[in-house]
């Protein structure tokens, strides 16, 4: 098969980019995230991470995919397995059909990442391209150079249990548009994600969220190993778990720029630049809760949500700039 490996931000808008440019349907990952109006800000205490919340800077694992492939009409084919045995034969099959396949895997249980990057989040994608001396071939959109996995490693990793158990998810494109009509997805994105940064009926999602959030950690009682655990969590699923709160920020400033230039609009590329900036606050508040969590004094836990709280106010504007851009259209 005849594939280029990308390196990207996010291995779920990425696989997502690739699997459609395969199929000759060029989009990057930019437009990919931000047509499947993937940015979004979630505090679900009711489900765990390691014991903590999970604290979501992103649709949930494939919304990315199944949002956009029903924005663009792109014919996408899931399947999950009870089976490991079935599983494997199934990808095998594709395989040597020379399909470009997408799976949902472990982190942890993938040997090609060095041990210091492993930890159990099991809802990362990757590309399998090929089979070359047993071995299957690999495109992980988080490293710069294409990879290879022995089957049994490939297994364990589709197949592990705990939150966001992949069951040997794999998919694979069936159909895809030959062009986009880019004016309308645009803007039938753009609403969406405003709805679901602003508009939210629950208080724990979007900017409503993000302050809920200020408040519990305002509020952190126990000892300070207990607030230093519960802080490095929030730190940890913004900076590890994809590209973290930052880098989605980043990654939907590029989007809005790209729609910029193809729409010839400029309120478009000045959102982009705010959020730029609104990202830029969201590592700021990283590299302060970092800093806290390392010093031996105790956490000072209201300059930290008073830092969190700067998060959600310099995203404001950019929704407000998109409100009023979306009105117009």
């Amino acid at each position: 098969m005849s594939f280029t490996h990308q390196q990207s931000a996010h291995c779920e808008s990425g696989v997502i980019s690739s699997l459609l440019t395969h199929q000759g349907l060029p989009l990057s990952e930019p437009m990919a995230f931000g047509l499947a109006n993937a940015l979004a800000f979630a505090y679900i205490p009711i489900v765990k991470l390691g014991g903590q919340p999970l604290i979501a800077y992103r649709l949930p694992p494939r919304a990315i995919i199944k949002g956009l492939c029903k924005r663009l009409g792109v014919g996408v084919k899931f399947h999950a397995f009870k089976d490991p045995m079935t599983a494997a034969n199934a990808l095998d099959d594709l395989v040597e059909r020379k399909t470009l396949v997408g799976l949902q895997t472990s982190v942890y249980y993938l040997p090609y990442f060095p041990e210091e990057m492993r930890f159990h989040f099991n809802a990362h994608n990757l590309l399998v391209y090929g089979k070359r001396d047993g071995l299957y071939q690999i495109s992980d959109p988080v490293f710069e150079e294409a990879m290879e996995i022995a089957p049994r490693d490939l297994n364990k990793a589709r197949f592990v249990r705990g939150p966001l158990a992949p069951k040997g998810l794999m998919y694979t494109i069936e159909s895809a548009p030959q062009h986009i009509d880019y004016p309308s997805v645009i803007r039938a994105a753009i609403g969406k994600n405003i709805k679901v940064m602003t508009g939210a009926p629950l208080p724990v999602i979007g900017l409503r969220g993000i302050h809920y959030l200020a408040k519990k950690i305002d509020r952190l009682s126990g000892s300070e190993k207990d607030k230093r655990l519960y802080l490095g969590h929030i730190v940890r699923m913004q900076e590890e778990i994809g590209t973290g709160g930052a880098g989605f920020r980043f990654v939907y400033a590029s989007f809005l720029q790209e729609a910029a230039g193809i729409l010839g609009d400029g309120a478009l590329a000045d959102a982009s630049q705010t959020m730029t900036d609104a990202g830029d606050v969201w590592r700021e508040f990283s590299v302060a809760v970092a800093k806290q969590c390392k010093r031996s004094e105790p956490i000072d836990l209201a300059a930290l949500s008073a830092k969190l709280r700067d998060c959600a106010q310099s995203e404001r504007p950019v929704w407000d700039q998109l409100k009023a851009w979306h009105k117009r259209r």
